[in-house]
């Protein structure tokens, strides 16, 4: 009988944390820090016909082609991951003479209204008039940050990237508009990470990443130097260059444990040693004594800023 793997401990808390302090972290419309907001990406409700894939696009740009300058790039999660190729019709601004004048799309917004009317939610019946739209449009104006929704529990770090302002993020993820390297670093780290595994959702067993639990509450260093924020930003520019050398790698490539390359790996590491200057944490801290000094910063900001709003 093989010999079973366990601890004895005397305590543990809600996120099976053992010896840890019963602290839950509650959700947050916005951030405790002055950092960018973060948006659940837009919803298009459409049944499927606002979105393309590059066969549809390039049939319908052939029988269409004033339907070119009103398709646009659109990922969420598994596209972004997996490098998967996917537009969709972003018709805000087109003219009504316009949209006649392209018989295709003209069918398929003539579908989503169907699609809509159908609907037994009363205000996605109401968004029927409006079918050129997505029902909720979140699109940055701005470069941004795109962060999957959701994303495999095997990888030591969530993939996230930057995007222009032209690719469409669904709510299969999210944005942050305006991040610099600075917030991209700290975003990327270890540190963060370790506050992800322990506060956020599961999909199955993948990491369901969320705005009000993962990022808004999240305890940024209070303490750091503007020479360690310059540290981050140069060590968190090393990724992005790292990622740079394998243009035709994808982030589920890149970022598998097996198959992530060295360079990608060491940039990654020097970024997480700079992160956890700035928290002061020392170089070889445990994941579980980083958690808890994370909880306990997150106790401290919702006891000065929460509680003392209901008051």
């Amino acid at each position: 009988m093989a010999k079973e793997n366990f601890i004895i401990v005397d305590h543990i808390n809600g996120y099976l944390m053992p010896n840890a302090p019963d602290i839950y972290v509650m959700k947050r419309a916005t951030p405790f820090f002055n950092v960018p907001e973060m948006r659940l990406g837009s919803v298009p409700r459409d049944g499927g016909n606002l979105l393309l894939t590059p066969d549809e696009r390039g049939d319908l740009i052939k029988k269409n082609p004033l339907a070119a300058k009103w398709i646009r790039p659109c990922l969420g999660s598994r596209e972004f991951i997996n490098n998967i190729p996917r537009f969709c019709l972003w018709l805000e601004g087109c003219p009504p003479d316009e949209l006649r004048k392209m018989p295709l799309v003209y069918e398929r917004v003539k579908n989503v209204r169907e699609f809509r009317l159908k609907s037994k939610d009363k205000q996605t019946q109401r968004d029927a008039d409006k079918p050129t739209l997505f029902v909720a449009r979140r699109q940055p104006t701005t470069n941004y940050l795109l962060i999957p929704k959701v994303s495999s529990e095997r990888r030591r770090y969530i993939p996230i990237g930057y995007m222009n302002s032209e690719t469409i993020v669904t709510d299969l993820a999210f944005s942050v508009p305006d991040a610099n390297l600075f917030h991209f670093g700290i975003l990327t780290s270890s540190v963060h990470m370790a506050w992800v595994r322990m506060v956020a959702g599961r999909l199955t067993s993948r990491i369901r990443y969320s705005a009000t639990i993962c990022y808004n509450p999240f305890p940024w260093p209070l303490f750091y130097t503007d020479e360690q924020q310059k540290r981050i930003e140069a060590t968190a520019q090393a990724i992005l260059d790292a990622r740079a050398n394998y243009p035709n790698a994808t982030y589920a490539d890149l970022y598998d444990e097996v198959s992530m390359p060295a360079d990608l790996r060491k940039a990654h590491t020097e970024n997480d040693r700079e992160v956890m200057k700035a928290y002061r944490f020392r170089e070889d801290i445990p994941e579980l004594a980083m958690q808890i000094v994370l909880l306990n910063s997150y106790q401290t900001l919702h006891e000065e800023f929460d509680l003392e709003d209901d008051e």
